[in-house]
C-alpha cells in the first residue's frame, strides 16, 4: 500500500501567503469604505476640472486667434 503523503513545507507557506493577502484585502477594503462613509461631499462646489467651462463653442485660445489684416478675427467674434 502507498503511504499518504503529508503537505510539503512549500505548501504550507504557500497557503499562508494566501490568507495574509485575503485578510489584506480585506483589511484594505474596509478601510476605504469607511473613508468613503466619513467623507463629506459638497454638492455646490464645481467640478475644478470643467471650472469655467460653458456649455457650447469655447473662445478659440489667443495663440490661435489670427492676426492679419483682412481675416482678423475679434475676441467677440471667437466668443459667438
Amino acid at each position: 500500500m502507498a503511504k499518504k503523503s503529508r503537505p510539503t513545507f512549500k505548501k504550507r507557506e504557500k497557503e499562508k501567503a494566501r490568507v495574509q493577502k485575503q485578510q489584506g484585502k480585506e483589511a484594505r477594503r474596509l478601510e476605504t469604505k469607511e473613508l468613503k462613509a466619513n467623507t463629506v461631499r459638497v454638492f455646490g462646489d464645481e467640478d475644478p476640472d470643467i471650472a469655467g467651462i460653458r456649455p457650447g463653442p469655447q473662445p478659440l485660445p489667443e495663440q490661435w486667434l489670427y492676426a492679419g489684416n483682412d481675416l482678423a478675427i475679434t475676441e467677440e467674434e471667437a466668443t459667438k
